[in-house]
């Protein structure tokens, strides 16, 4: 079983798909804090749906704490729960699952190994737990609706649609 620290935007990345399921067919455990669950996880809904999926409640240790707060001074633009999944991320050595470009950064500095929503749609076509057609139609919908709610490299979405093209 492989842990994963996870921030909120990805959620949101599924819910406008429809498909807040998909990764948890995956063998990772997804660990959000309490506080993140409860205060930027804001839709009741979105929450329970998440928990009932899976997603695994976390208490951060006293280590992890003194990360955030260094964080803090250090990572001037990340939120206090972008700290916290950071900061559990790189305790643990565990990866982070996040779409958010300032706490990206901040996760490669501190040589946090990194997921995102597409790496989770790309493993989940090449575990075949979705196929080919799926995998096309969920790209598009993202396609469709970024710059809105999702908020995705557009040429990474686009690479991956054209490298469909080619195999067929």
């Amino acid at each position: 079983m492989i842990f994963i620290s996870s921030d909120t935007n990805v959620w949101i990345d599924f819910d406008v798909l429809g498909r807040l399921d998909l990764p948890f067919k995956l063998t990772y455990t997804y660990l959000m804090t309490e506080i993140t669950i409860e205060e930027e996880l804001c839709s009741p809904g979105l929450k329970d749906q998440l928990i009932s999926l899976g997603l695994q409640k976390t208490e951060l240790s006293p280590e992890e704490f003194a990360l955030v707060l260094n964080y803090e001074q250090k990572y001037l633009q990340l939120s206090f729960y972008d700290r916290i999944a950071l900061s559990i991320a790189k305790f643990r050595t565990i990866p982070l699952l996040t779409g958010d470009g300032a706490l990206r950064k901040a996760a490669t500095k501190e040589g946090v190994q990194l997921m995102g929503t597409l790496k989770i749609l790309d493993e989940l076509h090449q575990t075949e737990i979705i196929q080919a057609d799926e995998y096309e139609n969920l790209l598009k919908r993202l396609e469709a609706g970024n710059g809105k709610k999702v908020r995705l490299p557009k040429e990474e979405i686009e690479k991956r649609l054209n490298r469909l093209k080619q195999k067929q």
